[in-house]
């Protein structure tokens, strides 16, 4: 278990690395920090996937660096961390890659330590090894070489190296060259000047371990001029030696059904996205993007009546629900209101149950309910139509969903002539996290994202509220229903609908169109 701020006087700070950016790499007691810290200062190498894990509750501080612009200066960063630990608050210092590797994380422990203020250090997975690998370049090989070197490539302020060329190519290993780009060239003439054979394998690979990685093979005399054919730019880092050979033969990261595609994934906050898991799996970069939020209606009162008068009810009588969240909200209130679920089915007359689609009946399932009626198209329209189909005259239908649900679910039950009552038990608030808003808007508006999933109309909603006035006919949307594909298209974006509301089908959808 992590510590709690009460053990220290003055708050404590985790310096951790954050890895290079895919989120398969983020460590898992880095993740665990960032579940529970009070404050993340973060750097502009963090991906959006990572960013997107961050809770609502945590502090959030940016001070990225850019190449050629620093925005913080590092001074200005040990002043942050150690003012927010006097404070008394878990601080994480979050870095790309690992800090201690090129990230300065010795310069900002070196004041904590003169502070006071305790401090921990979470290793990250570096660049320097993961970023080949994604690439087919193993950094040893017992046939080509047994050692590497990492070397940072960035420039004095005059633009000259700080680099021993002559004992690099005496070293015959895998030289790999961080924060190099700008010094390729340089770079590249001080190892051929050094003795480094003008045809000695090289590579530069440009934003490694994310969906859009590329990379560039040729040797060390032709690296610079193939680079700017292909126009490499920055975050970068070359690799020079025989290894880079083995890229052809060794690559796997794009060969993946999805791989080299990010996907934005709409979500409800409360929800863990399964539909993520699944692209993840299939090699797809995979931005979750919490769109709303729902809160339940409590106390319910409403719910609390309507309730007592279904279990007075006799005849047959139905539950319906449209949602997994609206059933993990009528169970949580159950036990709010101190109410056995006896009392609903231990009474005269027949309960049933109805839901939407897949998902609310496997939400159903789960505490142990199994609905008499899923719809074999996933609507509310089809919902309504099927259930006034199957209900018995005299019907009572109580559904229990989102405060502004479809408006489809209810007139085929009134033109049956069923009695029915509509009960909100959880309203939706829109929401997106401000630090993850400017960067999906510009992502998406330079062609970054391949397609964007809906869930629900309010997923949409959310989506577009978030991030105000922008041209969404740039978005993919892939849609889980015909009522979700109305709600995107209302916006111009290019519709894709699944064949089923399911995450089964939406994964099916995803690949076929990508």
């Amino acid at each position: 278990m992590l510590k709690q701020n009460s053990e220290y006087k003055t708050g404590k700070v985790w310096l951790a690395g954050a890895g290079p950016g895919d989120e398969g790499l983020l460590t898992l007691k880095t993740a665990e920090l960032m579940e529970t810290s009070d404050v993340i200062v973060y750097d502009a190498l963090i991906s959006p996937e990572i960013l997107s894990r961050i809770p609502p509750t945590a502090e959030v501080i940016y001070v990225g660096k850019h190449s050629g612009s620093h925005p913080v200066p590092q001074d200005e960063i040990n002043r942050i961390l150690v003012q927010e630990a006097k404070k008394g608050k878990r601080v994480l210092r979050l870095k790309g890659g690992d800090p201690f590797v090129f990230g300065r994380g010795g310069e900002e422990l070196e004041l904590l330590l003169r502070e006071g203020i305790p401090f921990e250090v979470v290793p990250g997975i570096t660049s320097s090894v993961a970023v080949p690998a994604y690439a087919g370049i193993p950094v040893t090989h017992r046939d080509y070489t047994s050692s590497f070197h990492v070397i940072t490539g960035h420039a004095r302020k005059d633009g000259t190296l700080s680099i021993d060329f002559d004992s690099l190519v005496k070293l015959h290993g895998t030289l790999v060259f961080l924060m190099s780009v700008s010094s390729m060239e340089k770079i590249l003439k001080g190892l051929m000047d050094a003795g480094m054979d003008p045809d000695m394998p090289a590579a530069v690979l440009e934003r490694g371990t994310t969906a859009k990685q590329r990379r560039v093979t040729a040797t060390v005399s032709t690296l610079k001029d193939a680079s700017d054919r292909a126009e490499i730019s920055t975050p970068a880092l070359i690799v020079v030696g025989k290894v880079c050979s083995l890229a052809e033969e060794l690559h796997w990261a794009e060969e993946r059904i999805l791989g080299g595609r990010r996907l934005l994934l709409t979500r409800p906050r409360q929800n863990i996205s399964s539909l993520a898991g699944r692209l993840r799996d299939l090699g797809a970069q995979v931005i979750e993007m919490p769109a709303i939020r729902t809160e339940p209606i409590s106390p319910n009162q409403v719910l609390q009546d309507a309730l007592r008068r279904f279990s007075d009810r006799e005849g047959e009588k139905w539950l319906v629900f449209t949602s997994p969240i609206g059933v993990s909200v009528f169970f949580e209130q159950l036990v709010e209101m101190k109410m056995d679920l006896r009392a609903l089915f231990c009474t005269a007359g027949t309960v049933k149950v109805a839901a939407i689609g897949s998902a609310t009946a496997k939400a159903l399932s789960q505490h142990g309910v199994f609905p008499d009626l899923v719809p074999s198209v996933y609507s509310a329209e089809e919902l309504g139509r099927a259930l006034a189909e199957k209900a018995e005259e005299g019907s009572h239908v109580l559904i229990a969903r989102a405060e502004k649900g479809s408006e489809d679910l209810i007139p085929p039950l009134h033109d049956a002539g069923i009695s029915t009552e509509d009960i909100p038990l959880y309203r939706t608030v829109y929401e997106v996290e401000p630090m993850l808003k400017d960067r999906i808007r510009e992502m998406l508006e330079n062609g970054e994202i391949d397609a964007v999933t809906f869930t629900s109309g309010s997923t949409v909603r959310g989506f577009t509220k978030a991030l105000g006035q922008m041209d969404f006919t740039v978005v993919r949307a892939v849609c889980i229903g015909e009522q979700t594909a109305r709600e995107a298209e209302k916006f111009g974006m290019k519709v894709e609908i699944a064949r089923e509301a399911s995450m089964d089908a939406m994964v099916e959808k995803i690949v076929k169109i990508l």
